[in-house]
């Protein structure tokens, strides 16, 4: 019988699947969650055609990215509770069911409103999907072998994303924007389908009551905070009033629930445990992928806009340019969690993080003259340094975790990326707009190309600063000591 992710009696539905059916279930996961993920980022490229099609402006269409962004940041929380009250089978199938209604009431869509109910129906499967990931991985597969599927996943958290505006470019260059979500249905479905037939039931699960107060205290700390710094980025034009009350409120929201989680967690009912920072190895691996993913999805946002305002160059051929990054981190996350295996974190993540550091120093030199494959060669070396760091820090914080840890464990990490990467967005996209202001006003920058430059270098080079602290933290990590109860039947 496999250890449960509750730490409850080894009796019920769960049994001890073969190597085969654990090897069956984790990449039938693998690809649900790599489909739902690439999701994430998709909409970006689509705005303009969205708007023309749709009829709307760029501040509403923009709530297409927002809302699920918004949603997920929501949902991630529960999923803790969802994945203890629950069975693997019935989470995977309720995860995949939301995302493919999600998905088929965007293909249908008449309008916006539509559209946007879809998108957030497609974010509410996909919260689901990366926690329940990180918890069969964690339960099925012995702390030694982590680091290789660990690897894999890194793929679906890092690359998914990061290759959503090149596939979006390919597919609206010849069809619709309907097809953004038509050539994903069938997958899904499909996935949905062999699911529900293949996937077996991992873990026991046990009597976990939910706290209502703690859901909506949730939903206003993590939406609140999110909403506000994706807001930042438009503050010149709607005023500071709106972001400046939802991080209030969301602040607030957080403290409150920080409190009642640790009393409730004595009692064994927290909506999120938050023990999984008092063990020894979680909280420096989750403050330095927070560093990494504010350096991925800042870069993300920024080097599209740099290279088509300043260098000029058309949407498709950006997402073309962005490809060999998101294709060698992908190729390279595997190998890195088998290293990882054999020799430890410290290998890896030091020179990782100082990779990392290295090409947002040399991006903040970038000017209107800058080549185009300076720009490639920099993006590529970056997704070395990330596919180095990715790996490493998801294993090392949620390998030390308790059993009965490992689904908070796993909606602390989801929660931190999605607070990370609306930060990373927000931060830079806000350096940007005050760097290009200021060169702009100052006499400093003769065109908007060149003030949009001078606006990315300095974001660059502030995120160049930030970037030495995930240096200190990387060096901090240590492999984790395997915690009493956590072996688990490997996949060979």
């Amino acid at each position: 019988m496999t250890q449960s992710v509750a730490a409850a009696p080894r009796t019920g539905s769960a049994t001890q699947p073969s190597p085969a059916e654990t090897r069956l279930v984790i990449g039938l996961l693998l690809v649900s969650a790599f489909v739902v993920i690439l999701n994430e980022t998709i909409m970006g490229v689509a705005l303009p055609r969205l708007m023309d099609d749709l009829h709307i402006s760029a501040a509403t269409g923009q709530w297409l990215t927002t809302g699920f962004l918004l949603t997920m940041a929501v949902v991630i929380p529960i999923t803790g509770f969802l994945l203890q009250r629950f069975n693997t089978r019935p989470v995977f199938v309720w995860a995949m069911s939301l995302f493919s209604a999600g998905t088929l009431i965007a293909v249908l869509a008449p309008g916006f409103i539509v559209l946007l109910v879809g998108r957030i129906v497609q974010a509410s499967g996909t919260a689901i999907m990366m926690p329940l990931l990180m918890t069969t991985v964690l339960t099925l597969i012995e702390p030694a072998h982590r680091g290789r599927i660990m690897g894999n996943i890194s793929i679906v958290i890092s690359v998914a994303p990061a290759i959503g505006p090149t596939i979006s470019g390919l597919i609206l260059n010849a069809f619709s924007w309907r097809w953004l979500f038509g050539f994903v249905l069938p997958i899904a479905l499909a996935a949905l389908v062999l699911g529900m037939v293949k996937v077996r039931n991992v873990s026991t699960p046990r009597k976990a009551p939910i706290d209502v107060l703690s859901v909506v205290l949730s939903a206003f700390a993590f939406g609140g905070i999110v909403y506000g710094l994706s807001s930042i980025a438009e503050i010149a034009t709607t005023g500071p009033a709106v972001p400046v009350t939802s991080l209030v409120v969301g602040v607030v929201a957080l403290a409150v629930f920080i409190v009642r989680q640790t009393r409730l967690q004595r009692g064994d009912r927290a909506l999120l445990d938050l023990r999984t920072f008092q063990t020894r190895g979680f909280t420096i691996p989750i403050v330095a992928m927070g560093i990494s993913f504010m350096a991925m999805f800042g870069t993300l946002i920024l080097l599209p806009i740099y290279l088509e305002r300043v260098l000029g160059l058309e949407v498709l051929n950006v997402g073309l340019l962005l490809l060999p990054g998101g294709l060698i981190m992908g190729l390279l996350s595997p190998v890195v969690g088998r290293i990882y295996d054999r020799r430890g974190p410290r290998l890896l993540l030091i020179p990782g993080s100082i990779l990392v550091s290295a090409v947002l120093w040399a991006l903040s030199t970038i000017t209107v003259h800058t080549s185009v494959w300076f720009v490639l060669v920099a993006h590529v070396v970056l997704s070395i340094g990330l596919a180095l760091t990715f790996t490493p820090l998801f294993t090392a914080a949620l390998g030390g975790l308790p059993p009965r840890l490992y689904s908070h464990g796993s909606a602390v990490l989801g929660t931190a990326q999605q607070l990370a990467g609306a930060a990373g967005t927000a931060l830079f996209v806000t350096l940007l707009t005050i760097g290009a202001t200021a060169a702009a006003t100052g006499g400093r920058a003769s065109s908007v190309a060149a003030a949009t430059a001078a606006g990315v270098h300095s974001a660059f080079l502030w995120g160049a600063v930030i970037s030495l602290f995930g240096i200190v933290a990387s060096s901090m990590v240590r492999r984790p000591d395997a915690p009493e109860g956590a072996a688990a039947p490997s996949m060979h």
